[in-house]
């Protein structure tokens, strides 16, 4: 087996890993041509990783474009795979002679589980490979919006008022769950499946029989579900960056052209409207500023992460959810909100770069 381990020009060897067997495949293939279409190519040799649906790893050598069409499976395709072997340090590429490309640092532009959820980050823990992003506890946490919520109510960080169900209490006693959701919450109130991003399979549940159906979709994704009570105010996003000492940026608010901001208004309607900066009050703003920070450290978060809050019309301050890898499309709303801070989106990626190996 060759260990291929040139630098070319010093240059970091980067891994950039994208698709994942997770539901929101398709938005890390956005993520990732967006990624690779901004990077600054002198800085680094770029080996694109992707992973099918299936959860099979190649190494890709065709075109940035044909990823986001999922068009790179293929005659571009080199089976490999990610060695947690720490003399590897990197991916072993399979094939008419097997190598092995040892890696500097990992950007995982992957969304959802199997990517966000901290089972990445332990494989990468295991090959002791510097990575971006979280690591795997606080990507654990964050994944699972209930440990997450729980996380927030120790912290006394305000969110909404929730319940969960587990798929086993559902089947067992169905009328029980209904009566506790009613009696707690009320109508409309949001089904979620607890590990998700994305917002893939939410629903909006607004009396028994939408809430029965709502169930029925979550459990597709999850067999544990959240349900929120509905908060009316305005959706107001903040990107965070940094290890010890994060920063905040401006804050973006979201006008959805659904009803809510689901998978549709966030990637294919193309209608939804934001404002950056947010239209509030600037003493609001920094405390919701302040607010993001302290989640992003009670959650242990490194790296990045976009907090999400409903201002509701007496300025009251509702955390929603923190995105561990948050969308990196051209219309998504993180680097948005730090080009608009004074961070634009190649120098972005240099920096979470800088953060992953200062982390080692």
């Amino acid at each position: 087996m060759s260990d291929n381990n040139s630098h070319s020009s010093n240059k970091l060897n980067l891994g950039i890993i994208f698709g994942g067997a997770s539901s929101e495949y398709d938005v890390s293939l956005m993520s990732a041509t967006s990624v690779l279409k901004n990077i600054d190519s002198e800085k680094y040799n770029i080996y694109k990783i992707g992973i099918t649906k299936e959860g099979v790893s190649f190494l890709y050598n065709g075109e940035i474009e044909e990823i986001q069409k999922n068009n790179w499976q293929g005659a571009h395709c080199v089976p490999c795979v990610i060695s947690p072997d720490r003399s590897h340090h990197g991916i072993i590429v399979l094939g008419d002679s097997t190598k092995i490309i040892r890696l500097d640092v990992i950007f995982p532009v992957l969304h959802g589980k199997n990517g966000e959820d901290g089972t990445f980050q332990g494989l990468m823990a295991l090959a002791n490979i510097p990575y971006v992003g979280c690591d795997t506890l606080s990507s654990a946490c964050c994944m699972d919006k209930a440990v997450t919520k729980t996380i927030f109510d120790n912290a006394k960080i305000n969110n909404a008022k929730w319940e969960c169900v587990l798929q086993y209490q559902y089947n067992k006693d169905q009328e029980a769950c209904f009566r506790r959701i009613e009696e707690n919450l009320g109508y409309p109130c949001f089904v979620k499946p607890a590990n998700a991003g994305s917002s893939v399979g939410i629903t909006k549940a607004t009396d028994r029989s939408s809430l029965i159906k709502a169930f029925e979709l979550a459990f597709i994704h999850d067999k544990k579900v959240v349900i929120e009570q509905n908060i009316k105010g305005k959706e107001i996003e903040c990107a965070v960056l940094g290890n010890e000492a994060p920063i905040a940026s401006v804050l973006g608010e979201i006008v959805p052209c659904n009803d809510f901001y689901d998978y549709d208004a966030k990637y294919l309607a193309n209608k939804t409207v934001t404002h950056i900066p947010a239209r509030i009050d600037a003493s609001v703003a920094e405390t919701i500023k302040s607010i993001a920070i302290q989640a992003y450290l009670a959650l242990g978060c490194e790296g990045f992460s976009r907090v999400d809050f409903f201002l509701t019309e007496n300025n009251e301050i509702i955390l929603n959810e923190i995105n561990t890898i948050p969308g990196f499309t051209s219309i998504s709303m993180y680097p948005q909100l730090f080009a608009a801070s004074g961070i634009p989106y190649t120098k972005l990626i240099d920096r979470l770069i800088e953060l992953a190996l200062e982390r080692k």
